[in-house]
């Protein structure tokens, strides 16, 4: 048996001591996001999440059949807490990913972007070839800058020789032009939506903090799992405890959910 096929499912449990279910505050939410409320404690918003785990699951199972059938998934998250993260379980799942800074015209003109890996590619052989001895000093410094400057923004899409068939993104409020761009060229999208997010232009929006390390840690090690047991001649399996009871009936006793919030509230600051 597999590291990943001995993980457990997630659920409510994981996602409160990881800090998912908080928000930010009043003042700063997207009113688009109302359905994905919970509740407001001590003005901050917390989310629901059994619409976490309803949205994790369709989500991840459209990237599960996608992966099923050979597909790539891109992995961008561009905010500090996301970026080991990121890098980590796109790696690991063996996926693109982009975590320093999203070039404008990554999709849009995907031909400029591969003309710029080919190079970065060029300049690692010159590097690594008898050539590199004779340059000068400053020639060297200089090679060695372009190749630091190429690396840091595109290690991540070296394998990537067309459009992703989907992308996951963590912040659609800083990688707002990878949303646009993906939304521009048909491209769906998979991301976390905090409750300062618009989910409007999401595929498949997946309310959660995304913000605190603990909580994107949970999730994207989740989808590495989902992606990596995906893969073709695998098992397609979602990691999220499936709900027995239908949704309504399930909200309907949404308390248990009320007085784990509590539990967490004894007087700590939020993760916002």
């Amino acid at each position: 048996m597999t590291e990943t096929a001995k993980k457990k499912p997630i659920g409510i449990k994981a996602l409160l001591e990881c800090g998912v279910h908080f928000g930010h505050q009043k003042k700063r939410w997207n009113p688009k996001m109302k359905k994905y409320i919970y509740m407001q404690r001590g003005g901050v918003h917390i989310i629901d999440l059994i619409q976490t785990l309803e949205c994790m699951k369709k989500g991840f199972g459209f990237i599960a059949d996608l992966v099923n059938q050979g597909k790539t998934v891109l992995f961008v998250g561009t905010k500090k807490q996301a970026r080991e993260i990121i890098e980590r379980e796109a790696r690991r799942c063996g996926m693109p990913f982009v975590n320093a800074r999203w070039l404008g015209g990554t999709f849009s003109n995907f031909s400029t972007i591969q003309k710029s890996i080919d190079r970065l590619d060029r300049l690692e052989k010159r590097k690594a070839s008898e050539e590199y001895e004779k340059l000068t000093k400053k020639e060297r410094v200089l090679l060695e800058k372009q190749l630091d400057k190429l690396l840091l923004n595109l290690q991540g899409l070296r394998a990537l020789k067309r459009l992703p068939d989907v992308v996951f993104v963590v912040d659609t409020n800083r990688d707002y032009i990878a949303v646009d761009e993906a939304v521009r060229m048909g491209i769906p999208i998979v991301a976390l939506v905090d409750s300062n997010s618009d989910p409007e232009k999401i595929t498949y929006p997946i309310p959660s903090n995304d913000d605190a390390i603990k909580a994107l840690n949970l999730i994207i090690s989740a989808l590495a799992d989902c992606i990596l047991e995906s893969k073709p001649k695998g098992q397609v399996v979602i990691p999220v405890i499936p709900q027995s009871k239908p949704l309504e009936e399930v909200v309907v006793e949404s308390k248990i959910l009320e007085e784990l919030v509590e539990q967490q509230d004894s007087g700590e600051e939020p993760i916002v």
